[in-house]
């Protein structure tokens, strides 16, 4: 059985990193391969690392404001580069309308604060665990 494989990344000027940190040892501890990126990362540098880890999946933590541009460039990144198979997830401070047009972007999932960790975790693993186990094979 192969794992599944998600980057956590911070993208942008948002510094606060602990809640992307909490996610990302969450998700280790739930049994899925997590890179993370570390702080104030483009789009182009987490796509990048993306495509270069065979991940399944990119989460993004963005606590600045900037989620529709961000999340945006990440999925145009990920057209561009013929990578569409790999889900884009997040959470962070995002407005319910918000979410909606995210949604219709084509980000698989919005997290909102007090999300708790297990539902994080049940998340990935129900929504992505096919798509390792096709890896795998």
């Amino acid at each position: 059985m192969s794992k599944i494989r998600v980057i956590v990344a911070k993208p942008g000027l948002d510094g606060h990193d602990r809640g992307a940190k909490v996610v990302a040892r969450a998700l280790r501890d739930g049994g899925v391969e997590v890179i993370y990126t570390g702080l104030h990362q483009t789009p182009e540098q987490i796509v990048a690392a993306a495509l270069q880890e065979d991940v399944d999946a990119i989460g993004l933590s963005i606590l600045s404001g900037a989620h529709m541009t961000l999340f945006a460039r990440v999925l145009e990144l990920l057209r561009e580069q013929n990578a569409t198979d790999i889900t884009v997830f997040g959470g962070g401070i995002i407005p319910e309308a918000d979410i909606t047009e995210l949604r219709a972007m084509g980000v698989a999932k919005i997290f909102t604060p007090g999300a708790p960790t297990q539902e994080i975790v049940d998340w990935v693993r129900s929504a992505l665990g096919a798509k390792a186990e096709a890896r795998a094979s």
